[in-house]
């Protein structure tokens, strides 16, 4: 007999659940008055070896000074803000359409424990976060032998 396993979350880039997804939190949005979730940049985390990892968000537009990363209490905070005087002149400045989000945004992540962040790049629109995973020796893992007591039994002929 064969078992299927079933997920609880299929997939999300499913075009029927995505689009559900997105209705669902632009109503939440309107109600509550928090920013939606497309308004957040899009993210990649990626495993580099045992103790490395990687967060890229995708920042178009965004300069360096505009954009805050801190890591307090094991989150790391992500967040970009605009200057009141850019965003005035952007406004004023003939835009027909303007299909690129410049909103202001914030985004958090759960560090794991002894997780350090080792450095930060923006780079084509890419803002690379570099995250280091240090476990001391006395947290890691160990193998401990077993004893075992042999006894000897002797054959007498």
């Amino acid at each position: 007999m064969a078992f299927k396993t079933l997920s609880l979350f299929p997939d999300v880039t499913d075009s029927l659940f995505s689009d559900r997804f997105n209705r669902i939190d632009r109503l939440f949005s309107q109600l509550t008055g928090d920013a939606p979730l497309s308004t957040t940049p899009a993210c990649d985390i990626k495993r580099l070896d045992e103790s490395h990892y990687a967060i890229t968000l995708s920042v178009p537009g965004w300069k360096e000074s505009e954009l805050e990363i801190s890591a307090t209490g094991g989150q790391l905070t992500v967040s970009g803000k605009r200057a009141e005087e850019q965003s005035q002149q952007d406004e004023k400045s003939g835009w027909l359409h303007r299909g690129i989000s410049r909103h202001n945004f914030s985004v958090s992540y759960a560090l794991p424990q002894h997780v350090k962040v080792e450095r930060a790049r923006l780079e084509n629109g890419l803002l690379e976060i570099a995250l280091y995973q240090e476990i001391p020796e006395s947290e890691k893992p160990r193998k401990i032998a077993i004893e075992s007591q042999q006894r000897v039994i002797e054959h007498n002929a």
